[in-house]
């Protein structure tokens, strides 16, 4: 199975159908067809190497790229470009990337790439008239169609391998799941370079037919903006970027009311959040689970299987199992890690056969380093990371579980929970918290608040004020990045 040609045929199916649309132009099928076979006469005149870069906004010169770069059969080396120029510069080394399909103005504002790395700058490039037609390469199932780095949880950013079977895969088990066809209109909001935002947010539409509308920058003026123009159907963003609609002063209830799907996903979404679309806008936010080295979708709750704090059931021939520290499975509503297996699932991390080796145990499930539970009828809840998890009096304690009592009190806008040692209970909760504008810090309110919703010892010992929590590129809050000496604008001690 192979994504390029059911992206081809499409396009050529309905050459005038409008398939995207973005900051700068409208794209219909021939002119983004067209433009991938003028790219794949530059790639193939600038390089001869297996792997080309791109860098570029989400848009739909991003579709383009990657069709031009699969037309020959090549694999496609997304960019973070929210990363700093050191870490794109390992990237560039650790993949063997020679070229990179970019614009200046991304250069510009982003910082340069190696001196070694050859640029292809889009804007000065000639598409005029008819390119040199070529059929797709053929891309068996085996064969390597995207490297995707992650942001790393430690150390330095690990290359995923996925092959053109898991990347189809993956899409073939999300249409199939919710039954999803070309009259959707998809809002994209996730940049490319993430693997959500590549195969739902841009492979998916090719090979489906469907509509989307790009946003290279995520600002919810910006985005309500787009949502009443286009009336989308379909928005998949992470919970920080539904936070900040809800903030949003003339968002309303009309705004909602033709979405088919929201789903979010990245992260659990915060059960304030999840009420506020309830009670201000009237609709449901489901929630969806998958990790980059899964394509990366696995779980998926559709309308129909709504359960509050659900991530859903299993998409189609993915298999899941609940694993306690000694490898003994475990049944409903007991925690232990996920683990998966599936079609979709990674060939491995590029170059690094002992962290592959490290991940898949003895039945070849990959091991996702995530807790969870499934209830009696197998929608699986997400409970935490193992290494987030704290130990306090010798109890298990998900930093989750604490943040949602901080996220629902209404002076606070986001949090985030770590464990600060303590030589009587071997670690306490320590949470650091962003207002909402406007509001004033109490922290002795906001623990009094946090004692009715919580057990004592789940309580937070210490509560810090900052201005911003660190976050990845796609707005995740990185709690790795939160110790005891975090600069902060107030806090307060428990007295009692």
């Amino acid at each position: 199975m192979e994504p390029v040609r059911p992206a081809i045929r499409r396009l050529f199916l309905q050459p005038w159908r409008v398939v995207a649309i973005d900051d700068h132009r409208v794209w219909r099928g021939f002119q983004l067809y067209l433009g991938a076979l003028h790219l794949a006469s530059i790639i193939e005149k600038s390089t001869e190497n297996q792997k080309v870069g791109i860098m570029l906004p989400t848009s739909g010169f991003f579709s383009m790229s990657l069709l031009a770069t699969w037309i020959l059969g090549r694999t496609v080396v997304p960019l973070n470009y929210l990363l700093s120029e050191a870490e794109r510069e390992y990237i560039c080394d650790d993949a063997g990337i020679d070229t990179v399909i970019t614009v200046g103005a991304m250069i510009d504002a982003v910082g340069d790439l190696p001196a070694s790395v050859k640029q292809i700058r889009l804007e000065e490039q000639s598409f005029k008239g008819l390119p040199k037609f070529r059929r797709a390469a053929r891309m068996p199932g085996d064969s390597v169609a995207v490297i995707l780095y992650t942001s790393g949880t430690s150390g330095k950013p690990k290359g995923v391998v996925l092959t053109s079977d898991n990347i189809a895969s993956n899409v073939k088990q999300c249409v199939e799941w919710a039954h999803l066809n070309r009259r959707i209109m998809f809002l994209g909001l996730l940049p490319q370079f993430h693997s959500f935002g590549f195969t739902v947010m841009t492979v998916l539409p090719l090979m489906v037919g469907c509509r989307v509308v790009y946003s290279a920058r995520f600002q919810p003026a910006k985005v309500l903006g787009l949502i009443r123009k286009y009336k989308p159907t379909a928005m998949f963003a992470i919970p920080s970027m539904f936070n900040a609609l809800l903030a949003a002063k003339d968002a309303k209830a009309d705004d909602f009311e033709h979405f088919t799907y929201l789903v979010s996903g990245g992260e659990p979404l915060p059960e304030a959040v999840s009420e506020g679309y309830k009670t201000r806008f009237g609709v449901t936010i489901d929630q969806g689970y998958g990790l980059t080295e899964t394509a990366p979708v696995t779980n998926w709750c559709r309308p129909q299987d709504r359960r509050k704090g659900s991530v859903g059931k299993a998409l189609p021939r993915v298999e899941e199992r609940i694993v306690a520290e000694n490898e003994r499975g475990l049944g409903a509503n007991e925690d232990g890690e996920i683990r998966i297996k599936g079609p979709n699932v990674m060939q491995g991390y590029y170059k690094l056969p002992e962290e592959t080796a490290a991940v898949f145990d003895g039945e070849g499930f990959f091991k996702t380093g995530d807790m969870g539970r499934f209830d009696s009828d197998g929608h699986l809840y997400i409970t935490g990371r193992i290494k987030e998890m704290l130990i306090i009096g010798g109890e298990n304690v998900f930093p989750r579980e604490i943040e949602e009592a901080l996220n629902a009190h209404p002076s606070v806008h986001d949090c985030a929970v770590i464990g600060q040692s303590d030589p009587n209970r071997g670690e306490v909760p320590l949470a650091f918290v962003e207002l909402l504008d406007g509001a004033s810090f109490n922290s002795t309110e906001i623990r009094k608040f946090c004692r009715e919703h919580l057990p004592q010892f789940k309580v937070p010992r210490e509560i810090r004020r900052v201005e911003s929590l660190p976050r990845n590129p796609t707005g995740k809050i990185m709690r790795r990045l939160l110790t005891v000496d975090t600069p902060c604008i107030d806090s307060n001690v428990a007295t009692s």
